[in-house]
């Protein structure tokens, strides 16, 4: 899943008057005059009640099930004003599910873009995605299917705007998003789904021209398993990738046509996906059509 948007923002003061909150309102004074003999007289007309000031209502909601045509660039930000599309035409992204934001920590008034708000909303967004589109934990770690979130802008906020947004995209590659088909509820819950919907490689990893794409397209190697890396193991430890790499050699005797020409690779997952706490890699082999 995509982890991104993790800007770190400062805190809202909670003593914020309300007058900061609402419209200015200017008054302007308006002054008749009018001549007489030697005199000038100013006449002040009596003042009008002061109309109560109201703040804008705040914009609404996202709506489950709407479509969007979304680019990668697009998915790194924290909001969007990319407008719905119609879901019978060509799109990206699809709105599974719109939850409420939380903006209260410990009695404090927490602003919406910060750390903490935006990793409450992309734990959440996971876990409804993974949710959505059905198969095992191994299905979906293998497969190209990824959550993307979205929250009010800070101005949206501030008129009350407290939804954010959990949104289904594929990665066809590292810089563009595959159109999604017209059904996607249980999409990894089909038989041979990751023979459409899988993380294959134009090559092996780490050679020249590797890059990842979805197992629909041309491809020469297949991320074939998950291996489990230990939760306190140092990031590229040496004996851990040798353990990694014996498992994913296990993995490839049960495929490969000829046990006597095995090949294999173990990755570990990139800095960030260690950091947001990822403690998988995937295991590599030469494609050798659907499994």
């Amino acid at each position: 899943m995509l982890g991104r948007r993790a800007s770190a923002s400062l805190m809202r003061r909670e003593d914020r008057s309300a007058a900061r909150l609402l419209p200015t309102i200017a008054m302007t004074l308006v002054a008749l005059t009018g001549c007489s003999t030697g005199s000038v007289n100013t006449v002040t007309p009596p003042a009008s009640p002061r109309a109560p000031a109201t703040a804008a209502a705040p914009p609404a909601a996202p709506r489950a099930g709407a479509c969007y045509d979304l680019d990668v660039s697009a998915a790194l930000r924290p909001t969007t004003a990319a407008p719905a599309v119609d879901c019978a035409r060509r799109h990206t992204a699809v709105t599974v599910s719109v939850g409420t934001i939380d903006p209260l920590l410990d009695g404090h008034l927490v602003a919406i873009d910060s750390t903490r708000i935006q990793e409450q909303i992309a734990r959440t967004c996971r876990q409804r995605v993974a949710s959505y589109i059905g198969g095992s934990v191994e299905t979906q770690r293998l497969s190209r299917l990824q959550a993307i979130w979205f929250s009010p802008s800070l101005a949206e906020a501030d008129r009350g705007a407290l939804w954010f947004r959990c949104d289904l995209v594929i990665s066809a590659s590292s810089s563009q998003f595959a159109p999604l088909p017209a059904r996607t509820r249980g999409l990894l819950s089909r038989p041979g789904a990751l023979n459409r919907y899988g993380t294959c490689g134009t090559t092996a990893p780490a050679t020249s021209g590797f890059m990842l794409v979805t197992c629909s397209s041309p491809h020469r190697w297949r991320a074939q398993a998950t291996i489990a890396l230990p939760a306190n193991a140092r990031y590229l430890a040496p004996k851990v990738s040798q353990l990694a790499s014996a498992r994913c050699r296990a993995v490839e005797a049960r495929v490969a046509p000829n046990a006597l020409h095995l090949q294999w690779t173990f990755a570990w997952p990139t800095t960030a996906q260690w950091t947001e706490g990822q403690r998988y890699g995937l295991c590599w082999t030469p494609s050798r059509g659907t499994s």
